[in-house]
């Protein structure tokens, strides 16, 4: 039975919104089989709860599935489901208009019943929105579909251009058949007529989905024996294999993180980590929550044993994907998790996120940074409660991006900090935190000492701490890049100030005033020779056994953040630094004994110069001139074995 054709106007804002939607809603063309996958598991979700009042609903069965029946020669691709359907007035009123779904309506029919929560649909999808991406790969879509109950179907068909036809149609069963006439695809663009690249978008997209998503495919199998023609000698005489079609199920239809912590094994942790993380290596610890409150919502978090090879790429995907009632949204969903925590991977289930959500609009969801800040806030938990070794196993993997938030997430720096982990001048083999450090301050101690460095032996030994050491002062020893910005942004922790032993003055002991004034004359003559390189020749406090180093001062850059920024290229002003001298010492005295019976001796500006090249040595830099450098050393072991 057919009846009379009606063509109509697509609604003004469908029009408008057809063309945004596939340009900037979704990311990529395969979406369009999530959206529509997800409208018939809707479909099948209303039949359910209502066969719970009226089970002749299911006068054609209640073994629901969502098949997909891909024609390649055709170029054409249904989706099928038996679900509620829809009825002529429905197909006219959620078709042709955007926000006319008929869920809200459902949605009040749940609210006035008194069941519980399993009769519930635990999905509700839009089918308005997500329904138009199928123009985006599609030339033509027509929908056949019958309502349970109802005695005849109704045929829907456009081609997208700003109209579409409408009529009765005789359809058998009931449910919803979705026929994709499919445009020419590109020779880089995905072919959704082929086995398995529909396996592997409905893999990616739907596997969660709560029915069976199943496919016809075609395998060789055996003939049976006893089936087959064999010659004399007892062998096969013709084919010992025939081609079978047989319906495969696409889908796990396993959403492990709406389940109950004691109904899941290990084991099923670990396969649903593989499958979502793609790592081989077994997560470090898992994170599994139901949040209740204002807003619901599931989250299944886990932290890997491994850092992968792009931890610090720019490309690198952060971890999470967002569902919402068990429908796959995005992956690489950022506004979920801050950067320093972007490799924990996991799921997150918002039963009250919009399902055609767009990253724009996540930015500016309250619901979703609601979220974000208590999963960062359970993470910051779990971190700091983990077990000694199981936190030094994850922080030697990690250590560095968590850092990072320091300096980029001011809101919870104080947080971070509890996390960090450094090597010390007392603990050169152990990683302590500056919770701590503190507690092994002395008692006279009134800051927390660091230096910077890419080498942990060369800072170790820097002649920077050699007045620290004497005084039995712990030093914080900072050898990842990213330390740098630590220091800038965690200027204090615990009541204590950060200080840096290359920097400002230490305070720590008095140059005598005499003593420092017999070297004046002396010191602005070297500062005259390196004037190019310094910006003052002082008496250190700083200094024990070595005879000279460089500092700077409070604010200025460090000889580490300098050669960060030189290596990537960056063009920076020139920082003078302080040559520090130990006047305790008897290279300086000697000079000294030189300057004062001739200012004009060339030995004294050969030893200035010498004294720069050493102190740039001590803190692991480069000496302009190596050739000279090693030319004048070697002059004076000459001298010294001749005397």
């Amino acid at each position: 039975m057919e009846g009379k054709k009606e063509t109509r106007q697509f609604q003004t804002e469908v029009q408008q919104l057809l063309k945004l939607i596939i340009n900037s809603l979704y990311s990529n063309q395969e979406i369009f089989l999530r959206e529509l996958i997800s409208n018939a598991s809707d479909a099948i979700d209303k039949l359910r709860f209502q066969s719970q009042t009226d089970s002749g609903i299911l006068e054609d069965g209640s073994d629901f599935k969502i098949q997909l029946i891909p024609d390649k020669e055709k170029k054409q691709l249904i989706i099928s489901d038996n679900g509620i359907g829809m009825t002529y007035e429905e197909v006219m009123e959620n078709i042709g208009t955007i926000a006319k779904s008929g869920t809200a309506t459902f949605l009040k029919a749940i609210e006035k019943t008194n069941k519980n929560d399993a009769l519930t649909p635990e999905l509700i999808g839009q089918f308005g929105v997500g329904f138009y991406s199928a123009f985006i790969v599609a030339e033509k879509v027509t929908i056949l579909t019958r309502a349970a109950g109802a005695g005849t179907g109704v045929k829907w068909e456009s081609t997208g251009d700003g109209s579409y036809t409408i009529e009765a149609f005789e359809k058998k069963t009931r449910g919803t058949d979705i026929i994709l006439k499919l445009k020419d695809a590109e020779e880089d663009e995905q072919d959704f007529t082929d086995e398995w690249t529909i396996r592997e978008i409905v893999k990616r997209h739907s596997d969660f989905v709560n029915y069976p998503i199943v496919m016809d495919v075609e395998r060789n199998e055996p003939i049976p024996e006893k089936e087959q023609v064999l010659d004399k000698n007892g062998k096969p005489m013709g084919e010992t294999t025939r081609k079978v079609v047989k319906e495969e199920t696409l889908n796990s239809m396993k959403a492990i993180w709406l389940k109950n912590k004691d109904e899941i094994t290990e084991e099923e942790y670990a396969e649903f980590y593989k499958h979502i993380g793609h790592d081989w290596n077994p997560p470090l610890t898992k994170l599994h929550l139901k949040m209740e409150g204002t807003t619901e919502y599931n989250v299944l978090l886990y932290i890997p044993s491994r850092a992968p090879m792009d931890l610090f790429s720019p490309e690198r995907k952060h971890g999470l994907q967002l569902y919402c009632k068990r429908v796959f949204i995005m992956d690489n969903c950022k506004e979920l998790m801050p950067d320093y925590f972007s490799f924990v991977k996991g799921v997150v289930d918002a039963p009250d996120l919009n399902l055609n959500v767009s990253r724009e609009i996540l930015q500016q969801d309250r619901l979703v940074r609601n979220i974000r800040k208590n999963l960062v806030s359970k993470l910051f938990k779990l971190f700091s409660d983990m077990e000694a070794a199981k936190y030094d196993e994850f922080y030697k993997e990690f250590g560095q991006v968590i850092k990072t938030g320091i300096h980029t997430d001011f809101e919870n720096k104080d947080k971070i900090s509890e996390l960090v982990r450094y090597r010390t001048t007392k603990s050169e083999d152990k990683l302590i935190s500056l919770k701590e450090y503190v507690s092994r301050m002395k008692p006279d101690q009134k800051e927390i000492y660091y230096i910077t460095g890419d080498n942990l032996s060369s800072i170790l030994n820097s002649p920077h701490l050699e007045a620290l050491k004497e005084k039995d002062y712990e030093v914080l020893l900072m050898t990842d890049p990213v330390d740098e910005w630590v220091v800038m942004s965690l200027t204090e922790y615990d009541g204590k100030k950060l200080k840096s032993a290359e920097k400002g003055d230490l305070d720590l002991d008095q140059v005598d005033e005499k003593k420092k004034n017999e070297f004046t004359s002396l010191f602005d003559h070297i500062k005259a020779r390196l004037e190019k390189h310094i910006k003052e020749v002082k008496a250190s406090t700083r200094l024990k056994g070595s005879v000279a180093c460089l500092s700077g001062d409070n604010y200025d850059m460090s000889a580490y953040m300098e050669k960060i920024l030189k290596s990537t290229g960056q063009s920076i002003p020139e920082t003078k630094r302080v040559l520090e001298l130990n006047v305790g010492h008897p290279v300086i005295a000697g000079i000294k004994e030189l300057f004062d019976k001739d200012k004009k001796d060339e030995r004294i500006n050969d030893f200035s110069d010498l004294l720069y090249d050493i102190a740039v040595i001590g803190e692991g830099g480069k000496v302009s001139n190596p050739s000279r450098f090693s030319q004048k050393i070697g002059e004076l072991m000459s001298r010294s074995l001749k005397s």
